[in-house]
């Protein structure tokens, strides 16, 4: 899933792992992802939320995901530009990359971290 309020950035993002073979869903903001994670039947094998967005930051998403269990599995990836974004990584966050990002790299670490997930489901 990628949170992201800059429409041309999260369907940029979205259609390079969509050509890699991933299965996509994307949100505008942290309330509209809380939405969707908590209706869907399937989640996510990993969560890629920028930090800085209106109606809900991320910062608040992250906060709501720590009072549901379900959602704690999920591993979170940050994008973002705010300078604060290392906190993240105090907040259950797998990686934090800074904005603008070099995508050939973030394609590199979302597979290692699915992969790494497609490895702990099986064990």
């Amino acid at each position: 899933m990628v949170v992201e309020d800059d429409a041309e950035t999260r369907e940029l993002i979205a259609e390079v792992l969509r050509d890699d073979g991933y299965s996509v869903q994307t949100a505008a903001n942290g309330a509209e992802a809380l939405a969707t994670l908590r209706t869907c039947s399937l989640s996510p094998t990993l969560i890629l939320l920028d930090l800085m967005m209106p109606v809900m930051s991320g910062w608040q998403f992250l906060d709501e995901r720590a009072t549901d269990q379900r959602l704690l599995r999920i591993p979170v990836l940050v994008l973002s530009a705010d300078p604060t974004r290392q906190l993240a990584s105090s907040r259950g966050v797998v990686a934090v990359v800074g904005k603008p990002f070099d995508l050939p790299r973030l394609l590199k670490l979302v597979r290692a971290v699915t992969k790494a997930q497609t490895v702990q489901g099986q064990t």
